[in-house]
């Protein structure tokens, strides 16, 4: 079974590409292709590239990611989580392949104090999350075979992300101050990519959108003091309020995801993200050493 993989140089990507190499992804045959081999905001490449091969399965993991540079990067953010998500749609349903794409929590305000459900009314905040809903807008209106997992606080140790960010901060200085009044859920980015694994080997029919994180609640400081706790650094974490840490997008002060439909769909059980630390933390080690 043929599976290609955009923005495969990202760290969920790399994550793929990191179970391939391991032996873990038996039977399935990947492609990986980074941003700079498949722009997936130019149409006729994205077609080139479907057409031209026998793709079972296309996993969307190329976004722009940035939060606060879509603030002042419309054009690009657009381009990427909008208009690349609909040419991967419209190229999917040409070539009978099934779209596996990434969205994320900042589609909701935070103003809930329940987690969110899948049915929730989308209500971005921000730039990044308005152009990310409006991604799962055009592939839903583009493409019927479809599965679109809503995650939320992304980490791994490839690529630009929270945890590697406390490593290299921890390391560098003495003190530290993060915010304590944004909450979520951490999620390993290879926990996520065998969820995905799971539901391609599974041959699911069960198209459409769902929520996964990790289990478990935190806030940004907990998550930072249970990095520094785990790769052992010694230094002082001071919890902050939001408006002391001003950012050109505004975050969503609640942002945890209810996982009840994936979880009974797919017969999933999720691991709880400060033991999904623990494997993150082991592996990071590994390739830093």
């Amino acid at each position: 079974m043929k599976i290609l993989v955009t923005g495969a140089s990202g760290q969920l990507g790399s994550t793929f590409e990191a179970l391939a190499e391991q032996g873990e992804t038996k039977g399935l045959e990947f492609t990986f292709k980074s941003s700079s081999e498949l722009d997936i905001t130019d149409f006729d490449a994205v077609h080139e590239e479907l057409s031209s091969s026998n793709y079972a399965y296309c996993i969307n993991c190329a976004a722009f990611t940035h939060v606060d540079k879509a603030e002042s990067e419309n054009d690009v953010a657009y381009s990427i989580n909008v208009t690349g998500a609909r040419n991967l749609a419209l190229n999917c349903n040409e070539s009978n392949t099934v779209l596996i794409h990434i969205s994320t929590d900042f589609v909701f305000d935070g103003f809930s104090g329940i987690p969110y459900i899948e049915e929730d009314i989308a209500r971005p905040i921000g730039f990044y999350g308005d152009t990310k809903y409006k991604g799962e807008r055009a592939i839903i209106n583009n493409l019927k075979e479809h599965f679109i997992l809503r995650t939320s606080w992304l980490y791994s140790e490839f690529g630009h992300n929270f945890m590697k960010t406390m490593i290299r901060l921890g390391n560098e200085k003495k003190e530290l101050s993060v915010v304590y009044d944004q909450v979520g859920t951490p999620t390993y980015a290879r926990d996520l990519a065998k969820v995905i694994l799971h539901i391609i080997q599974a041959h699911s029919i069960e198209y459409g959108i769902y929520n996964y994180s990790n289990e478990g609640v935190a806030s940004w400081y907990d998550f930072a003091r249970a990095i520094f706790n785990g790769f052992k650094i010694d230094v002082v974490l001071k919890p902050i309020r939001s408006e002391e840490y001003p950012t050109p997008a505004e975050r969503p002060k609640f942002s945890v995801l209810d996982k009840s439909k994936i979880k009974k769909t797919f017969g999933l059980k999720i691991p709880h993200w400060e033991d999904s630390l623990t494997v993150g933390l082991k592996a990071y080690s590994k390739i830093n050493i």
